[in-house]
């Protein structure tokens, strides 16, 4: 089995980026099971009804989020009626599912969606919401872990103490991919950061000039999405079907 995991899509460049390349990727790569992060999906803040659609009607099969889920108050009107849009499970007492089970493949996969504690909105106990999840034993083959936070050190510390339970453990929020994509010792597959599908030129999505703006002056700047050319970003984890044990991970920058 074959899992497409792409990181935070950024507004109608990344969006357009997504669409120009999934069929493509999804053929090539005899692509299973799709995980997109849409969290900036709309204008860079949230994900709306209208792209939720967009992202179902364009193969993915869940959709992860993180810290910015509910900042389009829509959200708050659908979520409930779509399992497959995560929040992170640890985020307070909010609406909605922080994991899904989809069976595709005479799998049953889990896809979980956590948020780090680290230089984060506040948010439950990464670790205690984690052992919560485990402890329900609910039935599934192959668990793959979104876990949208801001330190590099946060996120593998977190992937390597549940190393062997996660099937496929991916970062995201930073925008940036990093370059650490592996197996850990004892099975899960594993990258620190998926990056960003949006614009290249850009300060993690929003035009560089704002944010230059802002970091120059310490005034408040209203960010607005980068327009340009944009690059698509994720990884492959190859899964095997007898063990459910991930056996590959590759990462992708189209």
């Amino acid at each position: 089995m074959k899992v497409l995991m792409i990181g935070d899509v950024f507004a109608k460049p990344g969006r357009d980026v997504f669409k120009q390349n999934i069929e493509k990727l999804i053929n090539d790569n005899q692509i299973d099971f799709v995980v997109v992060n849409g969290e900036n999906t709309t204008h860079g803040k949230s994900i709306s009804k209208e792209h939720y659609n967009f992202y179902k009607e364009n193969h993915v099969d869940v959709i992860t989020s993180g810290n910015h889920i509910f900042k389009n108050p829509e959200v708050l009107d659908y979520i409930q009626n779509t399992p497959d849009l995560l929040k992170p499970m640890n985020m307070y007492k909010t609406p909605g599912s922080g994991y899904v089970i989809i069976e595709k493949n005479n799998k049953k996969i889990c896809v979980l969606n956590l948020m780090g504690n680290n230089f984060m909105d506040p948010s439950n106990s990464v670790y205690e919401t984690m052992e919560d999840f485990l402890g329900l034993k609910i039935a599934y083959d192959i668990l793959l872990v979104d876990f949208h936070a801001e330190t590099t050190a946060e996120k593998i510390a977190f992937a390597l103490n549940y190393d062997g339970i996660i099937t496929g453990f991916v970062g995201t929020h930073t925008h940036v991919q990093t370059a650490d994509e592996r197996i850990l010792p004892n099975g899960t597959a594993f990258i620190t950061d998926l990056g960003m599908s949006g614009v290249i030129d850009s300060v993690i999505g929003i035009e560089a000039s704002d944010a230059i703006y802002k970091q120059k002056t310490g005034l408040v700047k209203r960010f607005q999405p980068a327009k340009g050319k944009a690059k698509l970003n994720g990884v492959i984890i190859e899964i095997d079907e007898k063990s459910n044990k991930a056996t590959n991970i590759k990462r992708i920058s189209i």
